[in-house]
Formats: C-alpha cells, structure tokens, sequence
C-alpha cells in the first residue's frame, strides 16, 4: 500500500463528512464506501495522481483492471465503481474538479444470484417448534416467537426492527411503524398470527424482562435493555437450524422469505417494494427471479411435456 498525498487525505475526509452529515447513510455504508475510495487513492498514488482532481477514466478503468487481475468478484467490483461514479460526480458537483472522470465508466454487471429462502412448510416448523418450547423457555421464547414471526410477517431489516418501540405498533390496525435507510418511515402491515406472538410478548413476556432502563424498546435483550443485531441473527439461524435440511438463514434471509411469500401470493411488485422499502424497483426485481426458479421447478415435475 502507497501512502496518499494531503490532497487525497483531505478530500476522502470531507467526503465522509458529505456521506455522513448530508446523505445521511449508516455506518457501515460509509465505511464501505471510504474502504472502496481508499482502495482507489492508493492504485491512483502508484500512477502519481496525487490529487483526485486529477483523475481521468483511463485511471479509473486502470484501476478497476487491477482489481480484476486480482481476482475480485464481479458484485466487488461492481461496488467500487459505484463508489467511484458517485465520489467523481460528487468532485465536480463542489467544484473539487472541472469535469466527472466517472461519468463514463461502466460498472461490471454483478451476477445476480438467488437469494436463500425457507419454503412455507419450513417457515411453519420454525413457528411451531419455537412454540413447542416457550413453557420450558419461558420469556425469551416468548420474544424468539415475536422476532420470527415478525420478521416473516413485515419483511423488515434487522435494523429496523431492533430499533421498534412499542409506540410504533398500531395494535388495533396491525401496522407497524419502522424507520429505514436513510431515515425514511414507512408503515408496514403484519397479520393474526404475528399480532398473537407480539401481544403474548407485550402480556407475559416483556414484564418479565423489563429493567428501569429498558426504556421504550420492543425487543428486550436477556438483561433487559433494547435487543441488540447480533442477538436477532443467533436467534433467527438457532431456530431455522432446528428444522432438518432447511437453508441456514439470517434475518435477511426472512426478509427474502417474507418478499418470496407474498410474490408467490399474488402481491404485485410495487407493493412487496413499498412494503420492504426499496427506493429503486430494480432491487426488488430479484425476488421475480425466485418466484420463477420455483415456477419452473413445479413445472418441470408435474407437466408431462416438461
């Protein structure tokens, strides 16, 4: 690794600040993004381009090569030249630089693979067995139903659903109230059994593991404050990885699951989009690619021209 100039330096640093402040994005997307452009100032300081503002395409698309040499995966590579398009426009946008050297580099199409998903029979044996257990496990049982059955029900991101409050379920309505990315609120249905598993929490299960600081969360970890991320992912991959041959699964893989459900259900693109909370249609596009994967596969074995 080169060490980059003060020019470099300077700029990546109010970049941040732009990312941050202005777009309003989560930690873990700037980091994404600086590790990308970092990536970029290093392979740019090699070529002595020691300011961004001397960027040109031909750098870029040098560096994008570099990468491919070394073996990156095209969803990789994908990312950084969306991180680099978005940080040449943004260049040229403050005056930083006279022109977008990123307005003509195109990004390498990422495969788009299938995302994993539990059928409804194996959604069902997660529900029961968590039920099965909730006298010997008592509140956390209790909670453990509610997170899955929430998450199945909404199709929300763990994030989202660890940062709930109480105040934001509409009790009488069945809706919830979440804040997603970028700070955008949206209002997000769940239906008879999801309401059941959170009303048994609110009843039995939250009094019993509510401290003083617990606050107004939803969610309650074992000591009483807000569950944390990492705590919904062990407990949603523990409860899938009780039911025999099922995928192993995170809260993400609910959310594919929730999307799968409802397009396999008839819900139309622009509703599993509003309800996710996907600002482009494209990203919700993926889940077509399951619903038909099982199409085919139902034909291929019930058709007898298939």
């Amino acid at each position: 690794m080169s060490e980059i100039g003060e020019a470099w330096a300077c700029c990546l640093a109010d970049y941040e600040r732009h990312l941050r402040d202005e777009r309003d994005l989560s930690e873990h997307t700037v980091r994404a993004y600086l590790t990308d452009l970092a990536s970029l100032a290093d392979h740019a300081t090699l070529l002595h381009v020691d300011d961004p503002a001397a960027l040109t395409i031909r750098t870029l698309r040098s560096w994008l090569a570099n990468l491919q040499t070394r073996g990156r995966a095209r969803t990789t590579m994908a990312r950084r030249s969306t991180a680099a398009r978005r940080f040449t426009a943004w260049l040229e946008r403050t005056g930083r630089a006279s022109t977008d050297a990123g307005a003509l580099l195109a990004a390498p199409k990422a495969h788009r693979t299938l995302p994993p998903a539990l059928n409804q029979t194996d959604m069902r044996a997660v529900v029961d067995a968590i039920v099965a257990s909730i006298d010997d496990e008592g509140p956390t049982g209790l909670r453990d139903l509610a997170v899955i059955e929430l998450l199945w029900a909404t199709g929300i991101r763990v994030g989202e659903l660890v940062g709930a409050d109480i105040d934001d379920l509409d009790r009488r309505r069945r809706v919830l109230r979440v804040l997603g990315k970028g700070s955008k609120e949206r209002m997000v249905p769940y239906g008879v059994p999801a309401a059941d598993a959170v009303e048994r929490w609110l009843d039995h299960g939250r009094p019993a593991l509510a401290v003083a600081d617990s606050g107004p969360a939803l969610l309650l970890g074992a000591r009483g404050g807000r569950i944390d991320a990492r705590v919904v992912r062990r407990i949603v991959h523990e409860r899938v990885a009780a039911v025999p041959d099922a995928p192993d699964i995170g809260p993400h893989g609910l959310r594919h699951t929730a999307a799968t459900h409802l397009l396999e259900g008839g819900a139309d693109l622009r509703s599993v989009q509003e309800l996710l909370g996907h600002a482009s249609l494209g990203t919700t596009q993926i889940y077509t690619h399951v619903s038909a994967d099982r199409l085919r596969a139902a034909f291929a074995q019930a058709h007898p021209r298939a």
